[in-house]
């Protein structure tokens, strides 16, 4: 398993302490691997995801909504 020698300051010193009294974690090490998880699942390339995958074919199955004209739209969606 690769380590990592890294310099955090005061705030992410702190941060990474609630983080691990929060979810009852041992070290920093792990409060740091959740913190990496939980950004994974947030953010990086959700399109890859088979979640968003299925979340797709769903949609494109869905019957499509007619609008017409942008007049018909302003009817349709505004107020």
């Amino acid at each position: 398993m690769p380590q990592a020698i890294i310099k955090l300051n005061e705030h992410e010193d702190r941060v990474l302490n609630i983080v691990k009294g929060k979810y009852g974690l041992k070290n920093k090490s792990q409060a740091i691997n959740l913190v990496i998880e939980k950004y994974e699942k947030e953010f990086i390339e959700p399109e890859l995801r088979p979640e968003y995958i299925e979340k797709l074919k769903r949609i494109q199955k869905e019957k499509p909504i007619k609008i017409g004209s942008i007049n018909d739209f302003k009817k349709r969606y505004e107020e």
